[in-house]
């Protein structure tokens, strides 16, 4: 029999089976796709964006970056919002919440003035959403009125916030946009004109291969390409750095949060619930395993917590926010050196080219055994410990303090994959 945990969570008031959601983009643009993603074991959606106007795309639109052999390590996509009628897509939420009772309907909308943002938020009252995500942040729009150039100004953010919700009482999420500096401006922004809770991150305006045929980026269409945005693996960190900052900044930090960015295994998930978040929204990983991979989402996490003896989400989601400080009061004190198992080393010289080339010549190279030796000039960075291709063949050792500094009991981390 499976190992079963509690994975219920009350996000913005609304109960959800799971953290686990569509984000807004193709995966959750029509009523098969949802029905489908819901049957799957998904908790809700975000559908995909909904505006008064009907995009017109291009194509091709899509583009990855990834090593020979290996999964994507980030995705490229130059698509706008929903390329359906506003109507039809706000009949397909209202068909869906019937058919679905128990799953949560998000409606993601976009407008370009008040106005429109006040037609949109009626609309979803109508059809009884049970949430809102205002999209700040899509940076393929091809309008400036719209998407991740009103994300990164906080005036049309507390008023689109403010329209939305002076127009509804359904909890307003904000989306936030990552090409910017510090997203607690928005943020606060959103929060001060009404929004309830806080999505981030969306997709990071980028590049992501120049195509030497036509000699332009990618995707190629009639020879041009265009700055668009970036999702998946590689946009992880990105994602949890933007979380921790604001969950951390004292007029965010009881704001429920959305995390987006990364999220393709159960150890993507528990970082962001780990860090505050209390739902989750996925695409990218989906793109490429399907509606399935919820099951191993789930199913990874449940183990976990059985390994620790947690019964709820709530008894871990933001336990390791506050052990993330500032720099500045790190604990100095002490060079941690890296420990040698000679009996795993494959002698592939990995740890010695890397500390001479790129770290402080710490490591002799004994020829005639092929094996790595350490010497006085290690400062404990553990590059070596990163480059080895050999799991636990590196792995933290001696703890020594610096001249002058008085010993204490530290925490170590001793388990490497």
């Amino acid at each position: 029999m499976g190992i079963k945990k509690d994975l219920s969570i009350d996000f913005l008031g609304v109960r959800c089976e799971n953290p686990f959601f569509l984000s807004s983009s193709p995966v959750g643009s029509n009523y098969e796709m949802v029905a489908k993603a819901f049957e799957s074991g998904w908790g809700g959606v975000y559908y995909k964006t909904i505006g008064i106007f009907v995009a017109d795309e291009c194509s091709p639109r899509f583009d990855h970056v990834k090593k020979e052999g290996m999964p994507w390590l980030g995705f490229k996509n130059m698509e706008q919002i929903s390329d359906k009628p506003t109507e039809v897509n706000f009949d397909n939420m209202y068909k869906l919440k019937k058919a679905y009772p128990d799953k949560i309907m998000v409606a993601s909308i976009m407008g370009s003035n008040e106005d429109e943002w006040r037609k949109l938020a009626k609309m979803c009252d109508e059809v009884g959403v049970d949430l809102i995500e205002g999209n700040f942040s899509c940076p393929q729009m091809t309008s400036h009125a719209m998407g991740s150039d009103v994300g990164s100004n906080p005036d049309l953010v507390r008023a689109y916030s403010k329209a939305v919700a002076e127009t509804t009482k359904i909890p307003f999420i904000a989306k936030m946009t990552p090409n910017i500096t510090d997203m607690c401006i928005p943020a606060i922004a959103a929060i001060e004109g009404g929004a309830q809770g806080i999505s981030a991150i969306n997709t990071v305006k980028s590049i992501t291969n120049i195509d030497l045929e036509n000699m332009t980026a990618m995707p190629v269409v009639n020879g041009k390409s265009s700055i668009s945005g970036y999702s998946g693996a590689a946009v992880k960190p990105i994602a949890l750095r933007f979380i921790a900052q604001m969950l951390q900044n004292e007029k965010l930090r009881n704001v429920p949060m959305s995390g987006i960015g990364g999220i393709e295994t159960w150890r993507d998930s528990l970082e962001f619930l780990l860090l505050g978040c209390r739902n989750l929204q996925v695409t990218t990983s989906i793109m490429q395993y399907g509606y399935r991979i919820v099951e191993d989402m789930s199913n990874g996490l449940m183990h976990w917590m059985d390994e620790r003896g947690y019964e709820k989400l709530d008894d871990f989601v933001g336990k390791a926010l506050d052990n993330i400080i500032p720099a500045e009061d790190l604990n100095r004190d002490f060079k941690i050196l890296p420990d040698f198992n000679h009996d795993k080393c494959v002698g592939c010289g990995r740890c010695y080219v890397s500390c001479f080339d790129a770290g402080h010549q710490a490591i002799d190279w004994v020829a005639d055994k092929r094996r790595p030796e350490l010497n006085e000039k290690c400062v404990g960075c553990h590059l070596c410990l990163n480059v080895c291709p050999v799991s636990d063949c590196i792995t933290p050792g001696e703890i020594k303090w610096k001249d002058g500094r008085q010993p204490t009991e530290i925490a170590l981390k001793k388990m490497y994959e």
